[in-house]
């Protein structure tokens, strides 16, 4: 038999994101998850490094890699339908769990056990999970600097409410992750290559 779980997963790169949204560039999740894992392998290091954590960064960048897979099956739903109410927000978990449970189905019985930790918060995982969760707002973050430095307005209020959400999680690698990295995003080429 002919396992379709790899070939399902590359189908993220058909999925674009911020669809509510006029885009100078296009984003589909295959290009944000692989963002979202390079900087949360980073919040993993800063933690480890600078506030005594003991964190598996490689393990955090995987979880990233995966953690937007079920869009393949519901698509992007965009943030302000996601969370407008909290009924909303339980069906569409609901909706989520189903879609991974579905991923999964495409993998080999024997390997299905692996996966699942990627698909689904676990208690042992618990903290990396948050690393992904202020990655994933840094790299939406990122996006909205590159779209408002492309001169498309558009992004300003989704901007200043995603960097309040970063504030919000409390994450100090992620404020780290904002006064050290993020201002490099806002140079020419020219600038970043000095």
């Amino acid at each position: 038999m002919s396992e379709r779980f790899f070939a399902v997963i590359s189908r993220m790169k058909y999925i674009n994101r911020w669809s509510l949204m006029r885009n100078t560039i296009t984003e589909n999740i295959s290009e944000h998850s692989l963002e979202t894992a390079f900087i949360a392998h980073a919040l993993a290091l800063i933690r480890n490094r600078r506030f005594g954590g003991s964190v598996n960064a490689e393990r955090c960048a995987l979880l990233a890699m995966y953690h937007d897979a079920t869009e393949i099956i519901t698509g992007d739903l965009p943030t302000p339908v996601k969370y407008y109410n909290p009924e909303i927000r339980s069906v569409y978990a609901e909706i989520e769990d189903e879609a991974a449970n579905q991923l999964l189905s495409y993998l080999p019985e024997d390997l299905r056990d692996d996966y699942r930790p990627l698909f689904t918060e676990t208690e042992e995982d618990a903290e990396l999970w948050r690393l992904v969760k202020g990655a994933d707002k840094l790299s939406a973050l990122i996006k909205c600097i590159e779209e408002r430095g492309m001169g498309n307005e558009d992004f300003a209020s989704a901007e200043k409410s995603t960097i309040d959400s970063v504030h919000a999680l409390k994450l100090p690698e992620a404020e780290v992750f904002l006064e050290e990295f993020i201002p490099a995003y806002m140079m020419t080429l020219d600038e970043q290559a000095k």
